[in-house]
C-alpha cells in the first residue's frame, strides 16, 4: 500500500529523478556519457523507458517519467554548450569506453551512434545542431589526437 501512496503523490517524479541523480547518474563522468546511459535506458521499439531499481523503488510509470526528463535535461545541457566544452565531454566519455581512439573514431564516424541518443520528440532544429555540433567535436577531438601539442 505504501508504494501505491508514493505514485499518487505529486512530488513522486521528482524524488524518482533526485534518487536516479544521487544513485546512478552522480556515478557516471561527464553529461556526454549521462545521456548515452540515459539513452540506453530507453527501449527502442517503444520509446518507453525503464530502470529496474528505481521502478522497484517508486514504480514503473514513476521511473519511466523521471528517466525521460532526466535524458531530456541532460540532452538540452548538451545541446547548449559551447563545441569547445561539447569536445570535453565527449573526449571523457571516449576515454571512459577504453577503446582504441582510432576504433572509436571510425565506429562513430561510420555509423554515428550518437543519433539515437535524441530524446524523442526533440525539436528538429535542437536535433541538427546537437548532430552537427557532435561530428564537428568528433573532428577536433580526431585532429588533436594527431597533434597533442596543440590540445
Amino acid at each position: 500500500m505504501a508504494t501505491m501512496f508514493s505514485v499518487l503523490r505529486p512530488n513522486t517524479v521528482e524524488e524518482a529523478r533526485a534518487d536516479l541523480s544521487r544513485r546512478t547518474l552522480a556515478k557516471i563522468p561527464g553529461n556526454f556519457a549521462r545521456l548515452i546511459y540515459l539513452a540506453s535506458t530507453r527501449d527502442y521499439n517503444s520509446a518507453r523507458y525503464y530502470h529496474s531499481g528505481l521502478a522497484d523503488r517508486f514504480s514503473p510509470e514513476v521511473s519511466a517519467k523521471a528517466l525521460e526528463l532526466a535524458h531530456r535535461e541532460v540532452f538540452r545541457e548538451l545541446v547548449t554548450v559551447s563545441l569547445a566544452h561539447l569536445a570535453l565531454e565527449l573526449e571523457l566519455y571516449m576515454r571512459s569506453t577504453r577503446e582504441n581512439p582510432e576504433d572509436f573514431f571510425r565506429a562513430w564516424q561510420a555509423v554515428e551512434p550518437f543519433r539515437v541518443v535524441v530524446p524523442v520528440g526533440t525539436n528538429p532544429t535542437s536535433q541538427a545542431l546537437f548532430i552537427s555540433n557532435v561530428r564537428f567535436a568528433l573532428e577536433v577531438l580526431r585532429a588533436n589526437q594527431h597533434s597533442p601539442q596543440d590540445h
